[in-house]
């Protein structure tokens, strides 16, 4: 199948504005792009784009004063497919896992493994190991957090989702990626798209998505702890060690949000010409 993805977003900025912009598809998806999802500004600047430390694919501009916005709209070859269920039995000791992965065991600015270490320990040191283990974290935080818009703070982290026991996908990301580095398994947040492919009605407002990876069995698979079903059509844009690695724009200069929307759809051949 056939899904379109694509986002508008604009700002009003007082003053011209640099900016570091994350929202291209993953290049882990380059195969499957249909038609790329190529970054258009309006009104038109000059656009300079770099891999960061994790892979990413980013871009830098400077906004101009006024209103300025950032457009994208691609189409990617997907399976269709619901995603599989991790089996994963092996959980690798500490000092068995490869050097790219022990920063993903380490607390980051929203992931306080050193506050959280405790109650990890409680709530699944008696869980199986791998993936049955991870599986329980995602349980418990689907069942903790109360998802809801109307409470989403962009400076919530893990303890305090924890503690509140609401917030967005971002909350239960975060939340379950701390307890997987407590209890020593290796976890990278992620963000991306998620539409409703294959789920039943009523639709909540469509948003870029976030889940986690971990790594078992030699391999990063995919865990989901907002959503703790397998979906259809998840696209990958960023990893890293949480929301702060992967921010879908940095804007170094005041500006005001003022219009936001996402859209995942899957497309037939005749309305994608």
């Amino acid at each position: 199948m056939h899904i379109q993805v694509g986002y508008h977003i604009t700002y009003e900025c007082p003053q011209p504005t640099p900016m570091m912009l994350t929202l291209n598809i993953h290049y882990s998806r380059a195969a499957d792009i249909v038609v790329p999802d190529c970054l258009v500004t309006t009104p038109a600047v000059p656009l300079s784009c770099y891999r960061d430390a994790f892979g990413n694919w980013c871009t830098r501009l400077v906004a101009p004063a006024g209103r300025f916005s950032v457009t994208a709209n691609g189409v990617v070859n997907d399976s269709g497919q619901p995603e599989s269920v991790s089996t994963a039995v092996v959980q690798h000791a500490v000092e068995a896992l490869p050097e790219e992965c022990l920063v993903f065991l380490l607390g980051s600015r929203y992931c306080e493994t050193d506050r959280l270490s405790d109650v990890a320990w409680q709530l699944f040191g008696g869980a199986s190991t791998g993936a049955a283990r991870v599986q329980s974290v995602c349980d418990f935080v689907h069942q903790h957090i109360a998802f809801s818009y109307e409470d989403a703070r962009s400076t919530r982290t893990a303890w305090e989702a924890y503690s509140e026991r609401k917030g967005v996908c971002r909350d239960f990301a975060h939340l379950a990626v701390t307890f997987c580095r407590c209890l020593n398994i290796p976890a990278r947040y992620c963000t991306g798209y998620l539409g409703d492919i294959g789920m039943p009605p009523p639709y909540g407002p469509m948003d870029f998505a976030a889940w986690f990876e971990v790594y078992l069995d030699g391999r990063w698979q995919t865990f989901d702890a907002r959503n703790n079903v397998p979906r259809i059509g998840r696209v990958l844009i960023a990893r890293g060690r949480d929301a702060t690695d992967v921010a879908l724009s940095n804007a170094f200069g005041r500006n005001t949000l003022i219009d936001f929307r996402v859209w995942v759809n899957d497309v037939t051949p005749e309305q994608m010409s």
